[in-house]
């Protein structure tokens, strides 16, 4: 009998990527998706890279529990890897299965339905917090019974790859194909080298072939990432597979080589650290930018003050991250959308040091911020550092006000720039609301939100005329039909759906 299953996936794109997987791999065996209050299984994939983050998965957790008691709720992800006994101790979990221990997530997932174990938990490491979970007061964790649930994980991370079924368009139109796992690098503030390990590569021929299943499946757009994506291909299991002279060895390569080897239409970079920003891959977005590679980067920034930069233990200063915006800029052209991300509130941060980000912030021109709040994240140097320096609550909470306003502001100016413009774009699955307006939602390549006038499915490439923004700083256009080929493509894409011109 087909068993029900759930997944819930929490945090950044790279996790996502995972959850997809597994579901792919649980379809595959003859499963099938259900609402939580009904699935037989609940997978819960967590972050952990703030409290807060850990707190929203405790919070899904219990609710899933409460809605429907029979499920059994199975944890995996960066939670499940930093503190799996702490998640064992909830109610309704039936197995916790961390980072180290995700490619064989679908067997043991499959073994809990049918009450066996292939796979027996002996000799596993156990990663226990080396403090009290953080929880807030009115949060009760179950009475443990560590005893009757199944814990997966260790500090080897041998299965931490989940091998991934063909990436095709479906519910995600535009798929993320995580081609690079785990981080090598130090920051005092982050806990992912503990919850995902050393950097992984995916071997270039698998990557190959994905990218060709998904062109064959009729994809269009393709977003590659990875936890420390400029990272791909220095470890030593891609460097042993590319000694052949025709194999790429970075990422730059990696690109050109899927460009030259394959038709995709468009291919998307996500984040990527400044350093990893090479001439070589510059030099693709002054070559490809625009066409067939989306003229968006993402680069985290994190801090403006060289000498915040340096207790985080990043590897660039401000003036670094300066040249490699002005070096994208002058490869892509005023197009290119920048994003970044930004912590407020590391221990010690002064009134000037957060003036100096502000202010590199202000004179750089970005599309869009993802702020977060420093978090104290258990077993990392910035815990310790939290305890001795940290920044009041208020103090940190008027600092996000201050950026959440710029940021408004320069996104508002980025997008207005655009009006009366033509802009390729992706078309996405619309949401009810949109589409019982008539409308059709949309992403532009240089990653703007669009809403379109006119009835399109998912996974169309058309040109749009901006006509404006909307005060929620969405961009409403029109296709753009103003030669006969766009317009014979659009209406053959749209079928019997009216389009609006």
């Amino acid at each position: 009998m087909a068993t029900g299953f759930h997944i819930e996936n929490f945090g950044c794109r790279a996790a996502r990527a995972d959850g997809e997987a597994l579901s792919d791999r649980l379809l595959d065996a003859g499963h099938c998706v259900h609402q939580p209050s009904e699935a037989d299984v609940v997978v819960v994939n967590t972050c952990s890279v703030t409290a807060e983050a850990d707190r929203a998965a405790r919070a899904y957790i219990r609710r899933a529990h409460r809605k429907n008691p029979a499920a059994k709720i199975v944890v995996t992800g960066c939670y499940a890897q930093r503190a799996p006994g702490e998640l064992a101790t909830l109610a309704g979990v039936a197995a916790v299965i961390g980072n180290s221990h995700k490619g064989l997530a679908p067997e043991i997932i499959l073994d809990l339905t049918r009450g066996t174990s292939q796979h027996p938990a002996d000799n596993l490491i156990q990663i226990q917090p080396a403090h009290k979970p953080e929880r807030a007061n009115s949060e009760q964790l179950a009475t443990p019974q560590v005893s009757q649930v199944v814990v997966w994980a260790d500090d080897r991370f041998a299965h931490s790859f989940l091998e991934e079924s063909q990436v095709v368009p479906g519910a995600q139109t535009r798929p993320n194909l995580k081609i690079q796992e785990g981080c090598g690098n130090r920051c005092t503030f982050c806990v992912i080298p503990q919850t995902r390990g050393g950097s992984k590569s995916v071997l270039a021929t698998a990557i190959l072939k994905q990218v060709e299943g998904f062109i064959a499946a009729g994809g269009n757009e393709l977003v590659l990432s990875g936890i420390n994506l400029g990272r791909w291909g220095r470890d030593a299991a891609a460097l042993s597979e590319n000694t052949a002279a025709s194999l790429p060895r970075n990422l730059a390569a990696l690109v050109r080589h899927i460009f030259n080897e394959t038709a995709l239409p468009r291919l998307r970079l996500s984040s990527i650290e400044p350093m990893d920003w090479n001439a070589e891959l510059i030099g693709l977005m002054a070559e490809y930018g625009g066409t067939r590679l989306a003229r968006h980067a993402h680069l985290p920034l994190q801090s403006g003050s060289d000498a915040v930069l340096r207790r985080m233990h990043r590897r660039y200063r401000p003036w670094h991250y300066v040249e490699k915006i002005e070096a994208l800029r002058r490869a892509a052209g005023p197009e290119l959308t920048l994003g970044a991300d930004v912590m407020v509130g590391f221990p010690g941060e002064t009134d000037a040091e957060f003036e100096e980000t502000r202010a590199l912030i202000a004179a750089l021109p970005f599309g869009y911020l993802h702020l977060f709040p420093f978090s104290p994240r258990p077993g990392t140097p910035g815990w310790a550092m939290y305890a001795e320096q940290p920044v009041p609550a208020a103090v940190v909470d008027q600092r996000m006000k201050v950026l959440r306003s710029l940021i408004a502001a320069k996104s508002k100016t980025h997008r207005s720039r655009f009006a009366g413009q033509k802009l390729e774009a992706i078309t996405l699955h619309t949401p009810p609301e949109m589409a019982s307006r008539g409308c059709t939602t949309a992403l532009t390549e240089n990653f703007l939100p669009v809403e379109i006038a006119g009835r399109l499915s998912a996974n169309r490439m058309v040109r749009v005329r901006i006509a404006e923004l909307d005060p929620e700083l969405t961009l409403l256009a029109t296709v753009d039909l103003s030669d006969s080929a766009e317009a014979v493509r659009v209406h053959s894409s749209a079928g019997n759906m009216p389009v609006a011109v």
